[in-house]
């Protein structure tokens, strides 16, 4: 499905009281990342996601400003006072772009899966709208309260845990909110009530939504414990030709000679940008970044290692560690290695303590130690999900 035809409306307006957090859970960090990143950053790896809203409650722009950095997402949506009035506002700011189906997703899970959103958008196909949910398993008694008398029990076998994302067909919704009288809680009632079908499809346990202290808990502890370590590595040469400076580490470091290449040449920040893909498994800088197009001609290379590591972020994951070392006779690197250091720091946003830059000769051997080139190895640590999270 194009992505172009698909738009997601994230609520986030919440303020998640029953926490008992100051902070509104979908800001609370798990493993470093707000929960509302996390379920971005599921989204749009998906293929099929185009034009995103998220609804916030404007008095927290500065946690949503933090949240979504680098994303280069358009300015938030204001909720409203209930939530069918912030999906509302929501879906009238995605009237412009036009897209045929819209996923509607609570800020609070953040552990959305690519498969839950495939079987979404396959059912809305041939249903105006769709939600995931499981089987509700517990036994299901009807009383006067707890402490008081069990009045009856309910036959389970028809009754279903809803969860998002929630699809539908985009002008199928927005009509059905502009229409009603009451703001719905659930989107999928405004359609049911309109006697509109609605697909079943399965969910994930993984979809839980964070409402509870227990429930911040086992997010936790699934971002903490399934987590698994990648490794990639990454070779890189350039050759030196005539001129007064090279490029390294995203430093200008004067020479006598510079290094040659489709773009800036930072045979280093080249390194490092194919081990983080190696570490995703997804290509090399050649792929992303082919040397026969044109609009990278001169390119200054930090760009190539910020998308690098956003591919990274983008599969809920981590950069824990990155080792360069630089292999030639001529500059000297010890007097750079600092700043060095703090650049590739800055550009990966992470800390300067997990960043080592280090040097080598050749002994006068090879093309590195006839001074013709300048070669680079890399290695990049990163945590992903697992894979069944």
């Amino acid at each position: 499905m194009p992505r172009s035809k698909t738009a997601l409306l994230i609520v986030a307006a919440g303020r998640g009281t029953r926490l008992g957090s100051e902070i509104p859970k979908q800001y609370l960090k798990l493993a470093g990342k707000p929960v509302l990143r996390h379920a971005l950053d599921r989204f749009l790896a998906h293929q099929a996601v185009g034009p995103v809203r998220i609804v916030i409650d404007p008095d927290h722009r500065t946690l949503y400003e933090e949240a979504v950095s680098g994303l280069g997402l358009p300015p938030p949506v204001s909720g409203g006072a209930e939530r069918g009035q912030s999906v509302l506002n929501g879906l009238r700011a995605l009237a412009e772009e036009a897209p045929d189906h819209v996923l509607v997703h609570d800020a609070a899970r953040p552990f959305v899966t690519p498969q839950v959103i495939d079987r979404v958008l396959d059912a809305l196909e041939y249903a105006p709208g769709a939600i995931p949910a499981l089987p509700v398993a517990d036994t299901l008694k009807r009383a006067r309260g707890l402490g008081g008398e069990i009045t009856g029990t309910e036959d389970r076998s028809t009754l279903f845990r809803a969860q998002t994302p929630q699809g539908f067909h985009f002008k199928t919704l927005l009509e059905a909110h502009e229409k009603t009288e009451k703001l719905a809680t659930d989107d999928a009632a405004l359609l049911e009530e309109l006697g509109l079908t609605v697909q079943l499809v399965e969910g994930a346990d993984a979809l839980f939504k964070i409402t509870t202290e227990e429930d911040l808990i086992r997010a936790r502890q699934m971002t903490e414990g399934a987590l698994e370590p990648r490794v990639g590595t990454g070779f890189d040469v350039h050759r030196l030709g005539p001129g007064e400076k090279i490029t390294l580490c995203g430093l200008e470091i004067a020479h006598d000679r510079t290094l040659i290449g489709h773009s800036d040449a930072d045979v280093g920040l080249h390194a490092i940008t194919d081990a983080l893909l190696g570490a995703i498994a997804d290509g090399d800088i050649g792929s992303h970044f082919p040397p026969s197009d044109p609009q990278w001609k001169g390119a200054a290379s930090d760009q190539f290692l910020v998308h690098a590591a956003e591919l990274v972020r983008q599969r809920g994951g981590r950069i824990t560690h990155v080792d360069l070392t630089l292999i030639c006779e001529r500059p000297k690197i010890g007097p750079h290695r600092p700043a060095m250091r703090t650049r590739i720091a800055e550009i990966l946003d992470i800390s300067e303590s997990r960043v080592s830059v280090k040097a080598t000769t050749s002994e006068k051997l090879g093309f590195t130690g006839r001074g013709e080139g300048i070669a680079a190895q890399a290695a990049a640590t990163v945590l992903l999900p697992a894979d069944d999270l």
